[in-house]
C-alpha cells in the first residue's frame, strides 16, 4: 500500500472515530433535561413539553411508522390499557415522523385515546437521538415534572408496552391521581 493511501485511510479512520465519539456524547441519558418539543397531534391540538414542567410527568413513546404491525400492536396496547396508565399523574404520547394526517388516521383505526405526535421533519426525533433512516426508533422516554429524563426504555416490546409503561411508572415512583 502506498504511503499516500495509508495516510488517507488513517485520516478517514480518525474522522470516523471522532464522529462516533461526538454522536455518543450527544445521546440522551438518564439525568439529562429532556429536549423541548412543540408538535401537532392526532387530536388536532399542539403539545409543548414546556407546558408540563412543574405540573406533570410525561411519557414520550417513539414509534417507527403508523399502520405497521409492531406499531399497531403497541398503540392498541396503550389504548386498551389507558385507564390503568391514567391512574398515574402523567401525560403520555406516542410520537413518530409520520405526518399528522397519517397519525390521525392511525389513531382512529387503533382507537387511541391519547395523542399521537407528529414530527415530520424529524428534528425532535434527532434531538432525542431516535432518528434513523428517515424514521424514529422505538424508544420510550420517561420525563419527570422538572423535565428531567428518569428512564429510557430502548427495548420496548409492542405487545406488552402498556404493562411495561405501568411497571416503569410504578418503579419510578410517579404519583398516582386521586380517585
Amino acid at each position: 500500500m502506498s504511503n499516500a493511501l495509508t495516510v488517507v485511510l488513517r485520516s478517514l479512520l480518525v474522522m470516523v472515530f471522532s464522529l462516533s465519539a461526538v454522536s455518543a456524547k450527544a445521546e440522551l441519558k438518564v439525568g439529562d433535561m429532556a429536549p423541548n418539543f412543540t408538535l401537532q397531534a392526532s387530536d388536532g391540538e399542539t403539545y409543548d413539553l414546556a407546558d408540563y414542567r412543574g405540573k406533570q410527568a410525561v411519557v414520550l413513546a417513539w414509534f417507527p411508522r403508523a399502520f405497521t404491525s409492531g406499531c399497531t400492536v403497541e398503540c392498541k396496547s396503550l389504548a386498551e390499557n389507558g385507564d390503568e396508565i391514567r391512574k398515574f399523574d402523567v401525560s403520555y404520547f406516542m410520537a413518530s415522523t409520520d405526518p399528522v394526517d397519517k397519525n390521525a388516521a392511525f389513531a382512529d383505526e387503533t382507537k387511541a385515546d391519547f395523542p399521537l405526535l407528529s414530527d415530520p421533519d424529524g428534528e425532535v426525533a434527532k434531538a432525542y437521538g431516535v432518528f434513523t433512516r428517515g424514521f424514529a426508533r422505538r424508544y420510550t422516554f420517561y420525563i419527570d415534572v422538572d423535565g428531567v429524563i428518569t428512564h429510557i426504555d430502548t427495548a420496548v416490546k409492542p405487545s406488552s408496552s402498556a404493562e411495561d409503561m405501568i411497571a416503569n411508572l410504578e418503579n419510578l415512583g410517579v404519583a398516582q391521581r386521586d380517585s
